[in-house]
This record gives structure tokens, C-alpha cells and sequence, in this order.
């Protein structure tokens, strides 16, 4: 079969190096009981490394012509959504007392609403293991006071674990991209490590308090947490956003919630 010509539109770039593939599939560690969501299979090369693996295989592709491919060369076990995964509602493919495992070369133009998307439904998946560019890893598990903390590493520590497995090269993809890109392992908190009491307020607080980086608190928070109540918090009104603990947002987005 001719190779599918990746699309700019999609942020296709296909993954073709089997020593990377197979790092992926032992990193995963796919068990025979297990119900899998692919998401992105493109042209299929980790798709058929899982088929016969697990229970269940369900992808998630948004290019029609791919799709197309994928009938055509995956077996009939393996259930194809033709879908945007932005949309797709994930929780729908449960079965009940079980959870998904989701698994993906994320496209990196729709990465970061992919991912929160996925946390909002994180109550139906076990973890989630992700090709993603390596800066967007860098920034998920980066450490309170760096450059690459930010509101993504905020929220996503907020309702997941995650370890940052290994490297690849640009030279593993067709095209190559011009970055390089990581693979992460995410597994959703039972519990968060801190209360939130409402997690859109949480949302709002931590995207308004990176929204101007340069900016302190008092001004970037305006209208949602006074100077004053910062002060009882014990939180200095003139830090920046990137100094703040996973506890002190948490308690900036409780201040007045009850």
C-alpha cells in the first residue's frame, strides 16, 4: 500500500523507526484484559503492535482517508471512531466496573486542549501513555519555579501523575518534524494531592495567574482574588505565578468557595 502523504492541516507526522515503536509498546505493557484507546493511529504501525494484545481496541481518527486505510488493513476486531478526539467523548466507550488505557502520537498543533480534555474525563481511564513534542513534556513535569512551570503543569500535576519515559529524535517521524519529542506516562490521581473545591474556579485562577507572567499576583488575579485575602492566605500579592506551590493555587481558588 502507497504511504499516506502526511497533512499539514492534521500535524501529521508518522512514526516509522521499530525501535521506537517497540519502546513504546514495552513502556505501555499491554495485558490481555485490558481495553485500549489509540488515539491518532495514522497509518497503523502501533495500532497492529496491540492487536491480538489486549481485549478491546478502539481508535480515534479525524482523517477520512486514513480512516479509510485503516478498515482496509486493520482487522475487524479493532473498532475505528472516524472523530476528532477534541470531541470525542471517551467515558462513552466504558464498560461498567472498568476503566480505559489510552495510548497516542498526539498531533502536537492540538496537544495541550487534547490533554485537558482528557483530564475532564480522567475518572474513566487507568493512565495514558503519550508521544508528545518534547517542550510540551518538558512543561508538564516541570518543578514550581522554572521557566517551563506554567499553567499546563499546574493543572495537569493537579489530576495526574506523570514521568517522562524517554527522548525521540525527529529522524523516527515522516516528515520530521523540527522538534524533538518525548514519551510520557500519565496516571490519573484516585485522589488529587491537594482539595480543590470547584475545579473550573481552579481553572480560571491558574490561567489568569500565567496569563501576563510578568505581572505579579495583584494584578493579574484582579477581580478574582483580592490583595487582602492573598495576604491572610499568607500568599505575597507582589509574586509572580511561576513561585507559587501546587497548595497555594489550590487555596487561591478556594478563597470564598466554601
Amino acid at each position: 500500500m502507497v504511504s499516506h502523504k502526511p497533512r499539514k492541516r492534521f500535524g501529521q507526522h508518522f512514526l516509522h523507526e521499530r525501535g521506537i515503536i517497540q519502546r513504546i509498546v514495552t513502556a505501555f505493557d499491554p495485558k490481555p484484559t485490558d481495553h485500549v484507546v489509540e488515539i491518532g493511529p495514522g497509518e497503523g504501525v502501533l495500532t497492529r503492535e496491540l492487536v491480538g494484545k489486549v481485549a478491546r481496541l478502539d481508535v480515534v481518527e479525524l482523517d477520512r482517508d486514513l480512516v479509510t486505510r485503516l478498515h482496509e488493513s486493520l482487522p475487524e476486531t479493532v473498532t475505528i471512531h472516524s472523530a476528532d478526539a477534541l470531541k470525542f467523548d471517551f467515558c462513552s466507550l466504558v464498560l461498567p466496573d472498568s476503566k480505559l488505557r489510552v495510548i497516542g502520537n498526539l498531533p502536537y498543533n492540538i496537544s495541550t486542549p487534547l490533554l485537558f480534555h482528557l483530564l475532564d474525563q480522567a475518572h474513566c481511564v487507568s493512565d495514558m501513555l503519550f508521544m508528545l513534542q518534547k517542550e510540551v513534556v518538558d512543561r508538564m513535569v516541570a518543578a514550581q519555579g522554572g521557566k517551563a512551570y506554567g499553567r499546563l503543569s499546574v493543572i495537569l500535576q493537579w489530576g495526574a501523575q506523570m514521568e517522562n519515559l524517554f527522548n525521540v529524535g525527529a529522524g523516527a517521524f515522516r516528515p520530521p518534524p523540527k522538534v524533538d519529542s518525548s514519551v510520557v506516562r500519565l496516571i490519573p490521581h484516585a485522589v488529587p494531592p491537594v482539595q480543590v473545591n470547584d475545579p473550573q474556579r481552579f481553572a480560571i485562577i491558574v490561567k489568569a495567574a500565567f496569563g501576563q507572567r510578568r505581572k505579579v499576583l495583584r494584578n493579574t488575579l484582579k477581580g478574582l482574588v483580592t490583595p487582602e485575602m492573598m495576604e491572610r492566605l499568607g500568599i505575597d500579592p507582589g509574586r509572580r505565578a511561576e513561585t507559587l506551590t501546587l497548595d497555594e493555587f489550590a487555596a487561591l481558588a478556594n478563597a470564598g468557595t466554601g
